[in-house]
């Protein structure tokens, strides 16, 4: 059985799904395998205009494998480091794709798990759904890019809270402070989440792709920057044929019909 469900929409809508429901979606070898896999799929794949991520069962994810991480006290400092460093650059492959990407956490997101989510583009939760970074109540330095994701997302306080406390905060808390984009109630989640998927697939690819690179780590460090930026990419879409395609359907009073190019 697949630990990765892989649901390929024809609007360009790609579905991932963690597939270990008895597991609570651990982060295994077999799954991490599977989801280096499906990143290095989605990379070259231009038919591919929004990526959900979502769990099976009750859980989003429960993190990093824990009987995994029990074995690794045999292994010293400079192989550890070797190996920890390999599994987070390839769960946060993730951060690396062109297109747009939407995290849905349908229930607990845990540490690793958490910091997948928070990797993505858009976060959307369930109300109930409770998101913690426990490492250091396990004896561990947090890791997966955790003392960068959590203050980028929600702000150095929310970070420390979260990260020396190790306290969950559910979904409608954490989409009050700002650590998730929205959240809603349970049984509403994964259709909204995907009607708002389908609103960004439908945009023009290269338009999208350039605003998503425009806003990664937060945006632009100054308006001059932003500026030089936008004198670039905005003149590359007015020579595509999207554009074109857009500015007609508007005329036209209809949907556009985006090619990419």
């Amino acid at each position: 059985m697949s630990e990765l469900l892989i649901d390929r929409h024809d609007d360009g809508v790609v579905v991932l799904t963690f597939n270990l429901p008895d597991r609570r979606n651990a982060m295994t070898d077999g799954m991490t395998e599977e989801w280096r896999q499906a990143m290095a799929g989605l990379a070259a794949d231009p038919a591919a205009r929004c990526v959900v991520v979502t769990g099976s069962g009750s859980a989003f994810s429960a993190g990093g494998d824990l009987s995994w991480l029990a074995d690794l006290g045999a292994e010293d400092v400079p192989a550890l480091r070797d190996r920890m460093l390999a599994f987070y650059r390839t769960w946060l492959a993730i951060a690396d794709l062109e297109m747009p990407t939407i995290a849905v956490v349908n229930g607990p997101a845990v540490g690793a798990g958490l910091c997948v989510a928070l990797a993505c583009d858009l976060v959307y939760a369930a109300d109930d759904a409770k998101l913690l970074a426990p490492f250091t109540a396990l004896g561990l330095h947090p890791g997966m890019a955790a003392t960068y994701l959590l203050p980028r997302v929600a702000g150095v306080g929310v970070a420390r809270e979260m990260l020396l406390t190790g306290r969950a905060m559910l979904g409608a808390e954490a989409a009050r402070v700002g650590l998730v984009t929205r959240s809603f109630p349970g049984e509403t989640l994964l259709p909204e989440a995907l009607k708002i998927a389908r609103q960004v697939a439908a945009k023009a690819p290269v338009a999208t792709r350039l605003t998503k690179v425009a806003l990664n780590g937060g945006g632009h460090p100054d308006m001059e920057a932003a500026l030089r930026w936008e004198s670039l990419a905005q003149p590359v879409t007015m020579a595509s044929a999207d554009m074109a395609e857009g500015i007609k359907a508007q005329r036209e009073r209809r949907p556009p019909r985006f090619s990419g190019s």
